[in-house]
């Protein structure tokens, strides 16, 4: 298993758990915040299932709380944790067949599919941010670098005057 794609989910678990920790604490939740991150988790489990080729058993669009959010993270995490300590090199070129939601049938590699859930969490996980911070709720800093650094990135300044 390269290297790469272990740390790429240690930063999906820790970014989960950071978004998690967020919205925890925030005075409301608005609904969207919750779908968005409701739906990072939905398709974590989703590809993981296609992964196992079993049926999942959660939607890709769920409606959770955040309890029921951070039970999910668990779950998923504890299968993606055993898929990883069992794939080899060559497991990651193994080609997995699928339908999407939209009904439509593909075939995809391992690898892609890893990768694919890594960066699709990154790019929500933003989205779930900013809404956040647009609803005076302080979102959780999320990036890889603060993963790999173990510090957050430098804040937003005002710019100068």
């Amino acid at each position: 298993m390269p290297e790469r794609i272990r740390k790429l989910f240690a930063h999906l678990v820790w970014a989960d758990d950071r978004v998690l920790d967020a919205l925890s604490a925030a005075p409301a939740i608005e609904p969207v915040w919750l779908e968005l991150f409701g739906h990072i988790l939905g398709a974590e489990h989703v590809w993981l299932a296609r992964l196992r080729e079993e049926p999942a058993t959660v939607a890709v669009w769920p409606a959770l709380s955040v309890e029921q959010c951070r039970a999910l993270a668990r779950e998923t995490r504890a299968g993606y944790d055993m898929l990883l300590a069992g794939l080899d090199p060559a497991g990651l070129g193994r080609l997995i067949s699928y339908r999407n939601s939209a009904g439509q049938d593909f075939r995809s590699s391992v690898e892609d599919i890893l990768l694919h859930v890594a960066l699709h969490g990154s790019y929500h996980r933003g989205q779930v941010a900013s809404l956040m911070r647009r609803g005076g709720a302080a979102p959780a800093a999320t990036d890889y670098i603060a993963y790999v650094r173990g510090v957050p990135a430098a804040p937003r300044r005002p710019p100068d005057r």
